[in-house]
C-alpha cells in the first residue's frame, strides 16, 4: 500500500508549494519494510525567513478577521478531513506504522479538534471589573502573536492539530515543523485548511534539520509563542532558547505513566482495558499506561491475565487484516527498547512476555511483560516509549502513592479501585497533571492536556488551550 504514497513531498511557505529542487533531502522510510519511499526537502535559512516574513504579514489580517469567519473555516478544514481520513489514514501508516485503522480513526478523532476549537473562540470571553460609578474596567484577551510548533512523530496528525487549531482559532498566525519521518500526514491536515479557504501564510509547514530549524525560529523577533512537544531533553533546551527572547512556551515532554491497581478492582475489566491500551501504537504513546504498581493480593492473578491478553495481540504491517500493533517507528526504538529490557533483566526482573525484537524486515518489536522490576533498573526511572508493561507489587496506598510520585515526571497517571475514599485520595495525592481513575481516557478535546514537573507546563485541548 506505501506504493500510493508520493514519490516526494513539499514545503508550504508563503501560500507556495515547495518541492526538493535545489535543496537537501530527508528520505522517508516505511517502518514495517525499511525501505525508503520518498524524499522530502528540508527548508534552508531563506526559506525560513521567507516563512517567518509571511506569518508576520498574515498575523494582523487573520487577528482581525471575525471569530465567526475563523470558525467557519475550521469547521470546513473539520469535514474536509473526515471525508479524507481514509487516504490520510493510509499515508500515516506507510510513514509511521500503526494499523490503518487505528490511523484512519486519528485523522477523524483530530479533525474534531478543528471543531472544537472553532467554537472555543467564540467563547474566549474576558471579564468586567467592579469599579466606582462612572469607571469601567475590563479583561480582555488578545491573539499572542506567529507561533513556532514543533511536534513529534508517534501522532503525525493528533498532535500537531492540537498546535494548529488553537492558533488559528484564536486569531494566530503559525509555522508548524512536524517530524521528517512522518511528513505526509500533517502535510494534507494544511492542504485541508487551505482547501476550507485559510489565508496564505497563517498556517505554513517547514521540515528540515531540527536543531536548525528550531533555533532559527526560535530566535526571530516574529515569533511569539513556542508550543514543542517531545523529550524532556529537547524542550529544555527550547526553553533556553525562547528565553533569550522572553517567548511564551507550551512544553509537553512525555512521561512514564504510574498506573496503580488496588486489590478491590473490577479485575477483567482492568485487564482487558490496560492490556488493549499498552500496546496502542506499540507503546509511542507519552500518557501510555507503563509502570503497573499492582496490590500484593491480587498481583500474580494481574501479571498472568495481562501476560494471557498481550500474548494474543497480532503484530505486522499495519496495511495487513486484523493487525493490532504495528512496528516501531524508526531503526532507534528496537535497540533502544531492547536495551532497557536487558538491563532490567540483569537486575532481576522476569520476562514473562515478549523481549526480543522480532525476526523480520522492518522494525518490529514483540510485546513485553516484566515482572517484579526492580526499582533501580533503568526502565523504570527512563520512559521506555515501546511496547513494554513493567509490573511490580505494593501493600499499601500510601506506598503505592510514593512510587507512583518518585519520579521527576508527571504527565499522566492512572488508578483502578472500586473505593471511592481510594479514588478521591488517589486523584488528589498523585502529581500528574492528569489522573483518570477506572479508565486510560485523558485526552478528550475538550479538556486541558498538560502536565507538571519535567513533564512540562501549559495546556493544549479546550478551553485552556
Amino acid at each position: 500500500m506505501s506504493n500510493s504514497y508520493p514519490k516526494s513531498l513539499q514545503l508550504h511557505i508563503d501560500g507556495e508549494w515547495i518541492d526538493i529542487e535545489d535543496r537537501e533531502v530527508h528520505h522517508v522510510v516505511n517502518p514495517a519494510t525499511g525501505e525508503t519511499i520518498s524524499d522530502l526537502p528540508k527548508a534552508n535559512k531563506a526559506d525560513l525567513d521567507r516563512a517567518l516574513d509571511a506569518a508576520n504579514r498574515a498575523f494582523p489580517l487573520w487577528r482581525d478577521t471575525a471569530v465567526g469567519v475563523r470558525a467557519a473555516i475550521l469547521h470546513k478544514a473539520a469535514d474536509l478531513m473526515r471525508e479524507r481520513a481514509p487516504e490520510m489514514g493510509k499515508l500515516m501508516t506507510a510513514e509511521q506504522g500503526k494499523p490503518v485503522g487505528q490511523a484512519t480513526g486519528e485523522v477523524t478523532a483530530s479533525a474534531a479538534h478543528f471543531d472544537i476549537m472553532a467554537e472555543e473562540a467564540k467563547r474566549c470571553y474576558g471579564r468586567v471589573l467592579v469599579r466606582p460609578t462612572g469607571q469601567n474596567s475590563f479583561v480582555k484577551y488578545q491573539p499572542v502573536g506567529p507561533v513556532a510548533a514543533f511536534s513529534p512523530w508517534n501522532f503525525p496528525v493528533f498532535t500537531p492539530i492540537r498546535k494548529l487549531a488553537p492558533a488559528i482559532a484564536a486569531g494566530c498566525s503559525i509555522i508548524l515543523k512536524p517530524a521528517e519521518e512522518t511528513p505526509a500526514s500533517a502535510i494534507e491536515m494544511i492542504r485541508c485548511l487551505l482547501d476550507a479557504g485559510l489565508p496564505s501564510g497563517v498556517a505554513q509547514i517547514v521540515f528540515g534539520d531540527p536543531a536548525e530549524v528550531s533555533s532559527h525560529l526560535i530566535a526571530s523577533k516574529i515569533i511569539r509563542k513556542v508550543s514543542f512537544t517531545g523529550s524532556v531533553p529537547v524542550g529544555k533546551h527550547l526553553m533556553k532558547l525562547a528565553a533569550e527572547g522572553m517567548k511564551r512556551t507550551t512544553m509537553e515532554l512525555g512521561g512514564h505513566a504510574p498506573v496503580l491497581v488496588f486489590d478491590d478492582c473490577d479485575l477483567e475489566k482492568t485487564l482487558n482495558l490496560t492490556a488493549m491500551q499498552k500496546y496502542r501504537n506499540a507503546g509511542q504513546v507519552c500518557v501510555s499506561p507503563t509502570r503497573f504498581y499492582v496490590q500484593s493480593g491480587i498481583y500474580d492473578k494481574f501479571v498472568e491475565g495481562f501476560t494471557e491478553r498481550a500474548a494474543k495481540v497480532a503484530v505486522g504491517d499495519g496495511f495487513a487484516d486484523g493487525i493490532e500493533m504495528g512496528p516501531l517507528a524508526n531503526p532507534r526504538r528496537p535497540s533502544s527498547v531492547g536495551d532497557m529490557i536487558d538491563d532490567a533483566k540483569s537486575k532481576g526482573a522476569e520476562v514473562k512476555l515478549g523481549g526480543n525484537r522480532q525476526d523480520k524486515d522492518g522494525f518490529f518489536f514483540d510485546p513485553t511483560v516484566l515482572s517484579h522490576v526492580p526499582l533501580d533498573a533503568k526502565i523504570m526511572n527512563d520512559e521506555p516509549f515501546g511496547p513494554v508493561a513493567v509490573m511490580r507489587p505494593f501493600d499499601r496506598l500510601d506506598e503505592a502513592i510514593e512510587q507512583a510520585n518518585r519520579l521527576p515526571l508527571g504527565l499522566a497517571a492512572y488508578a483502578f479501585t472500586s473505593n471511592l475514599h481510594t479514588a478521591n485520595i488517589v486523584g488528589d495525592a498523585i502529581e500528574a497533571g492528569m489522573v483518570a481513575i477506572n479508565n486510560l481516557t485523558v485526552s478528550p478535546g475538550d479538556a486541558p492536556f498538560g502536565g507538571m514537573k519535567e513533564s512540562g507546563h501549559g495546556s493544549e485541548d479546550g478551553p485552556m488551550g
